[in-house]
């Protein structure tokens, strides 16, 4: 209900839900009853609360009136060609291949602006044009129509409560004095992160193992340098250059190749993170980038730093205690 993403547990009867309505806490109960698809995209009966909700705007045309008209999303719109005035005929099942309701035509009354959310990849229409799909499709006279009205049922509903007790006390008299379950989108995304703290350890292990390889590659690049360029340092030392100087253009050798790879790794990272959340955002509505910059990734540069210190101090140690005489007597 929230990113519409996995397939909902069940139904509940309309009955519950409107006396779940009445309850003072709550402010606002928003049905969403889901079933069918057009081309892969979800239909969703809702109220025009829901769109409202998630601050949706129109980009064409009008919200719908009656029955069977309906609101597609910016992205449903762009796939399928879907315009304002045209129809088009839901197919039975969340999956998309189900038989298609060919009985029950929907009118497109208007197309919402792109909000790189959830609305982007729905269709909405009255709750109403949900029930008439498919009480009609069952329903074999008149009888049977009065006994399906009467225990109509929805998916799920959003439900926004009046204080901050209230969101803490009437999931759990739902969850215990009904057949019905809440649950609250923040503790089951918190619980999610929780679950997968396991696997963010790893990738951080993973992390520190990469970090230590560099650090001992550009130990063996700068000790394998200073082994060559024995001549060439002797030859500084020469015309006047100082044990320490000679040491420390080493050392700053060290530092420009750790300040490159540090700032690559950087901006790789992030550049990932944003082909990875433009994927999302287009296939899932999930508002992911990687263009967001903390203040704790200076520690990434500092470390870099580190670690590329410790590298250089034997190779420059070498070359600070070079003994020029040697090695031109032997030259």
């Amino acid at each position: 209900g929230v990113f519409h993403i996995d397939v909902p547990p069940g139904n509940i009867p309309l009955a519950a839900v409107q006396e779940m309505q009445k309850d003072p806490r709550v402010a606002q109960l928003i049905p969403i009853s889901l079933g069918d698809t057009f081309r892969g995209f979800r239909i969703v009966g809702t109220t025009p609360a829901y769109a409202a909700h998630y601050g949706a705007q129109l980009a064409q045309g009008a919200p719908w009136t009656q029955t069977m008209q309906t609101l597609v999303g910016a992205q449903v719109a762009k796939n399928t060609g879907l315009a304002v005035g045209n129809t088009f005929y839901g197919s039975h099942g969340l999956g998309g291949t189900g038989h298609v309701h060919g009985d029950f035509p929907y009118t497109v009354t208007g197309v919402l602006a792109p909000c790189g959310c959830v609305m982007d990849r729905l269709v909405l229409t009255a709750t109403e044009s949900v029930w008439k799909v498919h009480e009609k499709a069952t329903a074999l006279d008149d009888e049977d129509q009065k006994i399906l009205e009467q225990e109509r049922e929805i998916t799920l509903a959003l439900i926004t409560y009046k204080s901050p007790l209230a969101a803490v006390t009437f999931p759990r008299f739902i969850n215990t004095t009904t057949e019905m379950q809440a649950a609250a989108p923040a503790v089951e995304i918190t619980r999610l992160l929780r679950m997968v703290g396991v696997g963010t350890d790893v990738l951080r292990g993973f992390g520190a193992v990469l970090l230590l390889t560099a650090g001992l590659s550009v130990f063996i690049a700068l000790w394998n340098a200073v082994r060559e360029r024995r001549a060439d340092l002797a030859m500084l030392r020469m015309l006047g250059a100082s044990p320490f100087k000679v040491a420390g253009l080493v050392l700053v050798e060290a530092l420009l190749l750790a300040a490159m790879a540090t700032a690559l790794g950087v901006l790789g990272g992030h550049l990932l993170a944003q082909l990875v959340g433009s994927w999302l955002q287009a296939e899932r509505s999930l508002p992911l980038t990687g263009w967001i910059w903390l203040a704790s990734e200076w520690w990434v540069l500092l470390l870099g730093a580190v670690v590329a210190t410790l590298a250089a101090a034997l190779p420059a140690w070498e070359a600070y205690r070079l003994d020029v005489t040697t090695l031109l007597n032997h030259r």
